[in-house]
Formats: structure tokens, C-alpha cells, sequence
């Protein structure tokens, strides 16, 4: 429990704050990453905030906070983007706690719920790594908690700000349109039920249309060039190439069994039953039903919208629900005290709520073992699947540079190095800021950044075998051309794989 002196929300919301920072921070990855990641430092340190794979990837608030950063000039560049997300997932986790302590009034079931939040896996490992996510959920839970002070108040002033703070969030990541959806539906319902007038709605559009202005930006200037309006409205709200994933209502047996064992990952302790508590408890301990209400339905919509979504790296679309989810764990362990009002049973929650942490450290031992199927077609040099999966800190993990550096210095030049785009990005990375493999050409269809040369095909391979021996980082369907696994043999050398000679 936190001590009496902490009664002040301002202070306690400070040494949760400062809790949080403290374990991200040094759980935090010391350097370049692979795949999302390490496209997000390339384009860092490229000042390009609008990326080549669709507006909906755009996240262009997130991307000018993190170059504002770049230019700090303390520590390796890409741990100081990575802390980006690390101070971002430590406001969240105040945020909620604040959120909790303004609703219920009391510390004990405030940092139950945000010390649920900071345990849970997925949350973790991308305060972890430089992520848009997090971020994400400052703003989702800032909503929060104007909602809460209107819902108690009805100051006009609080959907103020939840303009503002919702189009900022759109501005970061598209799950804001999501809760712009909810909350569009309340503003009308609160017009109907005349609490506001019409003359309110203008302050909330101008803010809204404020924090949304980055990426408005993008979109009207997308409108221009192309001279395609509706091939840009399709381009921000579902990317390039995922507008299938993104509208996808088919679910099946073996994606419900995925997205349950993911789920239960996240809250792996008995803590995580106070969940029904709080689901059943809310209208008992909520200021208003128009506050209970929008907590369910974004519940509701986030779980959908993830359950349902079948990219590769949907756990991460779980984020905004497990927020969620630990909000109403906070508000059942609060619900259950008052009706098992016993110091111990706080103690024991608190004790509960770092049960997450061994059963991370174990789980990639056991699921090795038992040879539990991780969802990854390959092992990269450098990565064991099972600990970069299972275990949220990335503290000390230099694996995406040792890789990079070695396959510079293995490949004979002059080379050409064909990667996918999980391990491209920290090859460009250091080529580009570590001033290594001048003499080696690193080719990539992942993204929009040009190719210092032609991308091999059919028509040119033997052209460009006749002046540069050829390396790819995966023999395997789907990370190497096509023609080339049917045509070609490869002989493995260090990380990366050789084109030896027609099959």
C-alpha cells in the first residue's frame, strides 16, 4: 500500500509515475530493433513522418515527438527513441492510477489496476521497444479521465479537452476513431438530452480538429498530389494493402484459441478474475451511466476489433483492451473490499500483481520444452524466438546490430544483400549511421525507400551475379523472392545465405 503521505492524488501520481518509468526504462532495448521497430528508427533518423506503407501507418504525432527527440544530443540515438515509449507507457500507467484514485477516492485499488496494466505482457514489451502504442494509450486513458470529471461535474470544459485529446490520439494511431465513434454518440445523446448546446459543440470540433491537424495534414496533402480523393480516404484508414485485415469478419477455431492464450498471457494471475467483479460492480461504483456506458462499449470495440483482425502482429492491437481490462480490475478489487473489508486480502492482491513477472521469466523454458508453436516461420540470427516472444524486457538485447554488423563483414564485395522487412532496417540502420558496408548494397521491396540498384529479378539476376556475389537473410517463402528459392541453392554463411548456383 502506499504510505499515508501519498494521499495527494499529485504525489501519488508521481511515485507511480516515477515506479513505471524506473521499470521501463531499464527494461528498455539499448539500440536498433528489428522489423516495425526498426523501420520506425529508420524513419527517425530520415525526418520522415508520413512512411511508404499507407497514412493509416502514418502516426504522425507520434513521429514528430520522437525527431523532436532525435535531437537531444545524450546517449545512442536509438535508445533515446526508445525511451519515447518507455516514459509513454509510464504515463499510461499513471494515468490510470490516476483515473482509478479520481474515481474511487482510494490508493490500494488504484495501483492494483495500473500495476495490472504495467505487468501485462504485451503492454510491457512495447514500453519496451520504439513503439506508436503506447502513446496511443496516454491519450486513450487522458479521455478517460475528463469523461470521469464531466460524468461528476458536467463542466463543459472536460469534453473540451476530450476533443482535443481524442484527435490527438487519431493523429498518433487510427485506434482513436474507434473511440471517436463512442464518443461521437454521447455528444449526441447529451445534445438531445440538452446538457450541451449546440454553441458547445464548436470549441470541441475546433480542439478536435487541433489535435487531428497532423494528420489532416497528410490526408489533404495525399488529396492533392494524387488528385484521387478516395484512394486517399482508403489510404488513412486502412493503410496500403490492409483493408482486407482491417474489415475482416470471419473468425475462426484457431484464432479464438490464439487470441484467448494471448489474453490470458497478459493477466496471468489470479488478479485477473477482480476483472468480473468489475464488469459486474461497475453501475454500483460509477458516476453516471453515460461513464459506465462508454467504458463497456470501448471494451467491446476493442476486443472486436483486435479478436477479429488476422495481421501477423494482432497481439499488439490488444493494447487499448487490456487497458481496458485493468481499469475494471481496479474497480472489482474495489467492488470486492467492500464487501470483504480485510487488510490482508490488499496485501495479498498487491503480492498477486507481480505473479506475472516469474511466470514471464519461465514461460520461454517451458514452451521451448514442450515445443509450443510460436508464431514465427523462422529463427534470425541473433533471436531466439521464444525469449524475444515470451519475455517482455529487452534490457541489454544488441541482437538486431550483432547481426547487422556480422553480415557486413561476411559478405564478399562487392555484395548484395536481399532482406525482408524484419531485418532490413537494422542493415540500412548501420550502413546509414554507422558508416559500415560501403561496399555492400542492401535491397528491400518492405516500405518506400529507393534502392541504391535495381531489385533482382528474373530479367537482371545474372547481370548482377556477374558483378556482386548475392546474399539473402531467409531461404524461405516469403522472405526471399520466389524465382530465386526455385532457381538458385544457397549455402549458409554466418547469418546470411549465399547464392551458390542454379538448382
Amino acid at each position: 500500500m502506499l504510505p499515508s503521505s501519498l494521499d495527494n492524488p499529485k504525489f501519488s501520481y508521481a511515485a507511480v509515475f516515477l515506479s513505471a518509468a524506473a521499470l521501463y526504462v531499464l527494461t528498455c532495448a539499448p539500440g536498433v530493433l528489428w522489423q516495425d521497430s526498426g523501420m520506425i528508427q529508420y524513419r527517425i533518423w530520415h525526418n520522415d513522418i508520413e512512411g511508404g506503407l499507407g497514412l493509416a501507418s502514418a502516426h504522425p504525432l507520434f513521429y514528430i515527438i520522437a525527431i523532436g527527440v532525435k535531437y537531444i544530443p545524450l546517449g545512442e540515438f536509438t535508445y533515446r527513441v526508445n525511451l519515447v515509449t518507455a516514459i509513454a507507457g509510464a504515463v499510461t500507467v499513471a494515468n490510470l492510477f490516476l483515473l482509478l484514485r479520481l474515481w474511487l477516492g482510494k490508493n490500494l485499488p488504484a495501483v492494483i489496476g495500473a500495476a495490472s496494466l504495467a505487468f501485462s505482457h504485451t503492454f510491457w514489451q512495447h514500453a519496451c521497444v520504439v513503439e506508436t502504442y503506447t502513446l496511443y494509450t496516454v491519450l486513450l486513458t487522458a479521455e478517460m479521465i475528463v469523461l470521469l470529471q464531466y460524468a461528476r461535474t458536467r463542466q463543459i470544459g472536460y469534453l473540451y479537452l476530450l476533443g482535443l485529446f481524442n484527435g490527438l490520439s487519431i493523429s498518433d494511431h487510427m485506434f482513436g476513431s474507434l473511440s471517436f465513434l463512442c464518443y461521437a454518440v454521447f455528444l449526441i445523446v447529451l445534445l438531445m438530452r440538452r446538457y450541451i448546446h449546440l454553441r458547445h459543440l464548436v470549441p470541441i470540433i475546433i480542439l478536435w480538429l487541433i489535435g487531428f491537424a497532423p494528420y489532416a495534414y497528410l490526408i489533404i496533402r495525399e488529396m492533392i498530389e494524387t488528385g484521387n480523393i478516395t484512394a486517399a480516404i482508403s489510404s488513412a484508414l486502412f493503410g496500403r494493402g490492409w483493408q482486407k485485415s482491417v474489415l475482416n469478419v470471419g473468425i475462426s477455431v484457431r484464432l479464438i484459441k490464439e487470441n484467448l492464450i494471448l489474453i490470458a498471457y497478459n493477466f496471468p494471475t489470479p488478479t485477473a478474475l477482480l476483472f468480473i467483479a468489475g464488469l459486474w460492480g461497475l453501475g454500483r461504483v460509477s458516476p453516471g451511466r453515460s461513464f459506465s456506458n462508454i467504458v463497456i462499449v470501448l471494451l467491446v470495440m476493442f476486443l472486436l476489433f483486435a479478436f477479429r483482425y488476422t495481421v501477423p502482429d494482432r497481439y499488439a492491437f490488444f493494447i487499448p483492451f487490456y487497458c481496458m481490462v485493468a481499469l475494471l480490475i481496479g474497480v472489482g478489487f474495489e467492488v470486492f473490499l467492500s464487501r470483504h473489508n480485510r487488510s490482508s486480502l490488499g496485501k495479498m492482491a498487491l503480492v498477486l500483481t507481480l505473479l506475472p513477472i516469474s511466470v514471464y521469466v519461465v514461460a520461454p523454458y517451458i514452451a521451448q520444452k514442450v515445443h509450443f508453436a510460436i508464431p514465427s516461420k523462422r529463427e534470425i540470427p541473433y533471436r531466439s524466438n521464444y525469449t524475444w516472444f515470451l519475455q517482455p524486457w529487452k534490457q541489454g538485447y544488441n541482437g538486431p546490430e550483432k547481426f547487422a554488423q556480422e553480415a557486413m563483414e561476411t559478405a564478399h564485395k562487392p555484395a548484395i544483400i536481399i532482406a525482408d522487412g524484419t531485418t532490413v532496417y537494422p542493415l540500412w540502420y548501420v550502413q546509414t549511421c554507422k558508416g559500415k558496408g560501403s561496399d555492400v548494397k542492401v535491397l528491400s521491396t518492405h516500405g518506400s525507400y529507393q534502392n541504391s540498384i535495381p531489385f533482382p529479378t528474373e530479367q537482371n539476376i545474372e547481370q548482377l551475379l556477374a558483378g556482386y556475389s548475392i546474399y539473402v537473410v531467409s531461404p524461405i517463402r516469403g522472405y526471399c523472392p520466389q524465382f530465386l528459392l526455385e532457381r538458385y541453392d544457397f549455402v549458409q554463411s554466418d547469418g546470411i545465405w549465399k547464392l551458390r548456383g542454379r538448382k
